[in-house]
């Protein structure tokens, strides 16, 4: 059964995804609404790995490290002004995006499973991921004009 390494795969992606989170908020400490916010997505994921803790030891999780990789390409230091937050918002969506078709796949294999109890996670879980890209989707709409059309120099 390969649900394992999916199981992996998701649970580690949602702990980089945490780690991307705050280091975005601790590397644009100008932009409120963006430290308050990803502190708290941050937090978000963490239950996330915390909720999924019970069925990756059931399941004996089967941990590739390519979340780890993506973290690591993405996010060598945030960048700096508006093109940076820009671009920053752009690398969590990508990571976001990653946790988000993992969460579906997850959720049938455990409809193939029949197994309730993680069906319960995925639904909420991945409730709240496919609003985190909801919200980085309309942060980098709002940043996009100045970043990208407003001449700062």
């Amino acid at each position: 059964m390969f649900l394992a390494h999916y199981l992996g795969l998701l649970h580690r992606s949602e702990q980089e995804l945490a780690d991307a989170f705050r280091d975005v908020a601790d590397g644009h400490k100008d932009e409120a609404d963006v430290i308050r916010i990803c502190h708290r997505l941050a937090e978000q994921c963490e239950d996330h790995v915390r909720r999924l803790a019970p069925f990756v030891e059931s399941y004996a999780e089967d941990a590739p490290d390519e979340p780890h990789r993506l973290h690591a390409v993405l996010f060598a230091g945030t960048r700096e002004g508006g093109l940076g937050l820009l671009r920053d918002l752009h690398d969590l969506y990508l990571m976001a995006a990653e946790c988000d078709i993992a969460w579906t796949l997850v959720g049938q294999a455990a409809q193939g499973t029949r197994d309730q109890r993680l069906a319960q996670v995925v639904g909420l879980c991945e409730a709240e991921t496919s609003t985190q890209l909801l919200w980085l989707r309309t942060r980098m709409k709002q940043a996009a004009p100045q970043a990208l059309v407003v001449s700062t120099g």
